[in-house]
């Protein structure tokens, strides 16, 4: 075993015992070994480091660069507001209030100005358009009153004055549209259910074992808070990149990894954690990859948990609207109102790259029954140990699983031929085959 170790480490055979040899000087000090990931981690004695294309907290790093058609996003100018950042948000809040008020306050101004209501301050025998406006100051207070209809009483608008009264209604129109529009943005941005993700939380890593004598790839996702995800729903993605037979290179290519969406396992009941479990069959992307062959490959795994928030019927963004792609609004009729509960979904996401596939590892569990109820020690959620395991593909383990029954099936024969060849066990009256089967009636 030392031999062994020696010969793998790299290790000259003069320093195999630990004292060098005397009859030689000793040798320069080797150089250290490169430092091993766990067994089944993948990538090799030394890694490479790959770009992510999902982070571990789920952030997509991907940046959109070169966009010429700019003006797509001023269509969609509700959206655009509401993806800023906060301190963006609040700027363009402020300002959208502060020049309508200047606005309005510099029109009334110059409708008192071009009216000479300046002029004739003091004379109680003039009507102006607005009372008690006496420069751009009050023009100003007389348009945030009649914007956000304060109304302290003071400055009123007379009916001598027709295009103070149209200018009155345009400003009331629109503030309205300006208070509809801006508070609308902001109650949708502090209602985004972003943050309701934090506490959804991904096993830091996937492991590699077997479940019913298959091979299986499983992670486990856990909730921290007392009010649960209704509706909740899991999907995962291979993203690798890929070369068609026609020569076509493929960056990033997106394969669907079967979670349970046919059995209905996709739809979770997430009161406590919760191992997620792909079977690796003759329909996975994983079906001819061996240990050997993961510690090599190259790929990630993206994971989305989508639902709605129990707590305030807002939802964990999601993509799809379909109950083919997994929707979590079940199918309706044709014309029949949507079952589908209010409020925004929300999403968690998180990603696996390939040296954060365990081979031959498990979860370690997690529940416990106490006194009345069952306890969930989020200690040990990202824990796994390590269990034999084939190091062999799937499709090599189906087919010497199929090798080994059909064996039993054809040794089943042979042994009644021995037994039969041996002493003729049974009835001397009934005739029997060579193989030790009851003959025919006509050879009776």
């Amino acid at each position: 075993m030392a031999q062994d170790n020696a010969a793998f480490c790299g290790v000259p055979e003069g320093v195999l015992g630990g004292v060098p040899s005397e009859t030689k000087p000793p040798p320069p000090a080797p150089p250290a070994p490169p430092k091993r990931r766990p067994w089944g981690a993948g990538g090799g004695p030394a890694a490479r480091k790959r770009q992510r294309y999902v982070e571990k907290d789920g952030k997509c790093n991907v940046q959109h660069g070169n966009v010429r058609e700019t003006y797509r996003y001023l269509t969609d100018i509700f959206t655009t507001l509401v993806d800023l950042k906060w301190r963006f948000s609040l700027l363009i809040f402020i300002l959208a209030y502060a020049l309508t008020w200047l606005f309005f306050g510099l029109i009334w101004w110059v409708i008192a100005y071009s009216r000479g209501d300046l002029e004739h301050l003091g004379d109680h025998a003039w009507t102006p358009c607005v009372n008690n406006l006496n420069g751009f100051v009050s023009a100003f207070l007389f348009s945030i009153e009649t914007e956000t209809t304060i109304g302290y009483g003071h400055r009123v608008i007379t009916d001598t004055c027709p295009e103070g009264i149209v200018l009155l209604l345009l400003q009331a129109i629109l503030g309205s549209m300006v208070n509809a529009f801006m508070v609308g943005c902001m109650f949708v941005k502090i209602s985004q259910p972003n943050k309701r993700a934090e506490t959804l939380v991904f096993s830091s890593h996937a492991v590699v074992s077997l479940r019913d004598d298959r091979l299986c790839l499983m992670f486990r996702v856990g909730d921290l808070r007392d009010s649960h995800i209704v509706e909740a729903s899991i999907r995962a993605k291979l993203i690798q990149s890929k070369q068609t037979q026609e020569g076509e290179f493929i960056p990033l290519d997106q394969t669907d990894l079967s979670v349970g969406f046919e059995t209905g396992d996709d739809r979770l009941f997430l009161v406590s954690p919760l191992i997620i479990s792909h079977e690796i069959d003759e329909r996975s992307p994983f079906w001819d990859v061996s240990r050997g062959q993961l510690e090599r490959d190259d790929f990630e795994i993206v994971v989305i948990l989508e639902g709605m928030v129990e707590a305030t019927g807002i939802g964990v963004p999601q993509i799809r609207v379909q109950r083919r792609l997994g929707s979590p609004c079940p199918p309706r009729s044709p014309g029949a109102p949507s079952r589908c509960p209010p409020g925004m979904t929300c999403q968690a996401r998180s990603s696996y790259l390939a040296d954060e596939v365990l081979w031959g590892h498990r979860f370690t569990p997690l529940l416990s029954l106490e006194e009345g109820f069952y306890e969930v020690d989020y200690g040990g959620f990202h824990h796994t140990v390590p269990v034999p395991t084939p190091a062999c593909s799937a499709r090599q383990l189906a087919a010497a699983a199929a090798r080994r029954d059909a064996h039993l099936y054809w040794s089943i024969p042979s042994r009644l031929d021995e037994a039969a060849a041996a002493g003729g066990e049974g009835d001397p009256e009934i005739p029997r085959e060579s193989n030790g089967t009851l003959a025919g009636p006509e050879k009776r």
